[in-house]
């Protein structure tokens, strides 16, 4: 079976850059009168003059969520395992070249990080770390997970790219959902973002949903970094994968964050600076093209945007985040991976819900449902 690497040499960079400028108002108009949106339809809402529909697209964008995923917003945060890299990535403050004190999570230490998230009536946790496969591989993860599921309802997971045999194992210990993140799709470019490292393979991290879809992963998390390349055509790429994987592995959900690049030490500044507009129209398209698609804003975000977006598409949000490891308990001075915007407690967040007219969801789904 093909992978999505010879689906995704099918395109170049250049050319959907070129065909984003060409999209007119009429084109934009066309594609929100259609009852069933394709790719084209994306490319349309991301154009620049589509920024001129923003309001059309928002009230669309808002009509659409409510119908398909009601008034709720689902909360979760994040438990950062270790910040520990063999990579050199010129945006990550986990970049091996940044002497920093590293740290990962003991047991004990994870169970107490852990009793704090669940002091917070946190259900939904995800499991972040460096990519460093010989300090926390497959094996840590597994002992993690064994540790956490009796205390959390649903457990995702960030790390690194694994194998397919890797990610069938985490499947069988629980594990709900995985997101991988491909940072930039401009394949000519990818290297000087990632110089050293396993990340620095564009290809083996360009098939690992596919991997992950193999394995049988109830969820599959997308995304890019913005700030990298060109938001526009690197989120038409992503798109462009989302609708792959859809369909080729059609029994999984999907997910799609926005990270925004953000301060963090030792790393670069972001080379395309997106404005909360921007990042307003990119919610709406993604919306508007696919109905089903969960939409997850972290605290990357600063307050006033993420309290905008709670009735403009948003089906997910981090809450009370640290993004270091030990951050909530155990070691609170050691180095984030970036910094966070909104640094509301959990309590503060599912207040701004409610009065927003939305209810906080803290669980929607338990792994006995996995039959595991």
């Amino acid at each position: 079976m093909k992978s999505f690497k010879d689906f995704f040499k099918k395109y170049q960079w250049d050319d959907i850059k070129a065909r984003l400028e060409r999209v007119t108002a009429n084109d934009v108009e066309k594609s929100l009168q259609k009852k069933n949106k394709t790719l084209e339809d994306f490319l349309n809402f991301l154009s620049p003059i589509a920024a001129e529909k923003l309001e059309v697209m928002a009230k669309m964008t808002q009509q659409i969520t409510q119908k398909r995923f009601g008034k709720t917003i689902q909360l979760y945060a994040p438990l950062y395992l270790s910040n520990e890299c063999q990579n050199i990535c010129t945006y990550c403050g986990f970049s091996l070249d940044n002497s920093i004190k590293r740290k990962t999570l003991s047991d004990t230490e994870l169970m107490i990080e852990a009793s704090v998230l669940k002091s917070m009536n946190v259900n939904h946790v995800l499991l972040v770390s460096g990519e460093a496969n010989k300090t926390v591989g497959i094996d840590y993860f597994l002992n993690a997970i064994q540790l956490l599921k009796p205390h959390f309802a649903n457990i995702s997971i960030e790390v690194q790219p694994l194998s397919e045999e890797e990610y069938r194992q985490l499947h069988e210990a629980g594990v709900h959902a995985v997101l991988v993140y491909q940072e930039t799709y401009h394949q000519e470019v990818y290297k000087e973002y990632h110089p050293k490292g396993k990340k620095s393979n564009f290809e083996f991290r360009l098939e690992t949903p596919d991997r992950i879809g193999k394995a049988g992963i109830h969820k599959m998390g997308l995304g890019v970094l913005l700030g990298l390349e060109n938001w526009r055509v690197d989120s038409f790429f992503n798109a462009l994968h989302v609708d792959y994987l859809q369909k080729q592995y059609w029994k999984s959900k999907y997910s799609v964050s926005f990270p925004r690049l953000r301060p963090a030490e030792g790393i670069i500044e972001p080379n395309f600076i997106m404005s909360d507009r921007d990042l307003l129209q990119l919610i709406c398209a993604y919306r508007i093209w696919n109905e089903d698609l969960e939409i997850s804003i972290s605290t990357r975000e600063n307050e006033k945007f993420r309290n905008n977006v709670i009735s403009l598409g948003a089906t997910a949000m981090s809450a009370a985040s640290k993004t270091n490891p030990g951050g909530y308990a155990v070691d609170k001075e050691s180095l984030e991976q970036f910094e966070t915007s909104d640094e509301r407690s959990m309590d503060e967040i599912k207040n701004i819900i409610k009065k927003a007219g939305y209810d906080p969801v803290m669980k929607d789904w338990d792994v006995v449902y996995s039959g595991i």
